[in-house]
Order: C-alpha cells, then sequence, then structure tokens
C-alpha cells in the first residue's frame, strides 16, 4: 500500500503520517511543492526517530507519481459520496489526499475517477479530519482487511497483573 500526499502543507501532519508508514509498512509520495522543508522541525519532531524506518519519496509533479505507481488509485474527500469502507482497497493500494486546506486537486481528481472517490463518514456538522488522522483511520482499516500483513504478533500471556496500579494520593 502507499500514500501520496498532493501539496501537503503542514510539517507535523506529514510527520505523523511519516511515523505511521514506519509502523505499517506503507509507502509516502510527497508531491511538490510542499509547503514546508523535508529538514523542517516540526516534521522530524512529529516523525520522531521514524524517518530512517520509512519509504519517503518526493515527486516534482502527479505525471511523476502516477508513473511511479501504475496500480489502483483512490481518493479521499469530504465531498465523495461513497465510503472508504465500501470500496475493495487491496494491499496494491494507492491511497490519495490533498493538501489540508485545499483537498484534492483537478489534476489528482480527472487521474482518480469519480469513481474511486471515498469519503470519510462525519457527523452532518463536520467539515473534514486532519490530514494525518484521516490518513490513519484508512491506513489501518485497509490493513487490517489484508491480515496486517508483517505486523508483529501481540505478546502473548498478558495478563491484568502485567499492569501496576496507578497511584493516587490525594
Amino acid at each position: 500500500m502507499d500514500i501520496v500526499l498532493i501539496h501537503p502543507e503542514i510539517a507535523h501532519n506529514t510527520g505523523a503520517i511519516i511515523r505511521l508508514c514506519a509502523n505499517t509498512g506503507a509507502g509516502l509520495h510527497l508531491i511538490e511543492p510542499l509547503g514546508f522543508s523535508l529538514d523542517d522541525t516540526l516534521l522530524k519532531r512529529a516523525g520522531l526517530d521514524y524517518h530512517e524506518h520509512a519509504t519517503v519519496i518526493v515527486h516534482a509533479s502527479l505525471n511523476e507519481a502516477v508513473a511511479a505507481l501504475p496500480t489502483r488509485w483512490w481518493g479521499f474527500s469530504s465531498k465523495a459520496t461513497t465510503r472508504y469502507t465500501d470500496a475493495a482497497i487491496g494491499s496494491d493500494a494507492v491511497l490519495v489526499f490533498g493538501a489540508e486546506r485545499a483537498g484534492l486537486d483537478r489534476d489528482a481528481l480527472d487521474h482518480i475517477g469519480a469513481d474511486r472517490l471515498l469519503t470519510i463518514p462525519m457527523v452532518a456538522e463536520s467539515r473534514s479530519l486532519n490530514l494525518a488522522n484521516a490518513v490513519s483511520v484508512v491506513v489501518y482499516d485497509a490493513w487490517g482487511r489484508q491480515g496486517f500483513p508483517g505486523a508483529t504478533e501481540p505478546a502473548a500471556g498478558l495478563t491484568s497483573e502485567s499492569f501496576t496500579e496507578p497511584v493516587f494520593d490525594p
């Protein structure tokens, strides 16, 4: 699975997504222009020490990313009418998210096609989720549908006694 961020604007969102990619094995593709430098302190702080464990590729254009990722693209928009849970997102999927303020641009929408635009359900009064949160929701759902390939197994033998009681001293 690969994630494409088109013109991301906020460093700490991209840093959090880098950390997500390191923990799920997803590749991350950033399409320029970026609203920050890859050396940005906020980007590094949000990604902590996960940058070395994630595959991050920067593309100069959407066309360059399309050539590098020829598999099925799924776009995400609060204006789409199909829920992401109703789509058959496979392990070779490319999950495409637009800039924090503008969403997907016309070129991306044209490449993806209306039949592959998905939305994340929200209550009626909401406009959108934070970009890093939206990507996390979709990536973990799609990865889980695949059976979490590459994930470590849960710790065996964990019991309630394994946890220490919090100390409360009024």
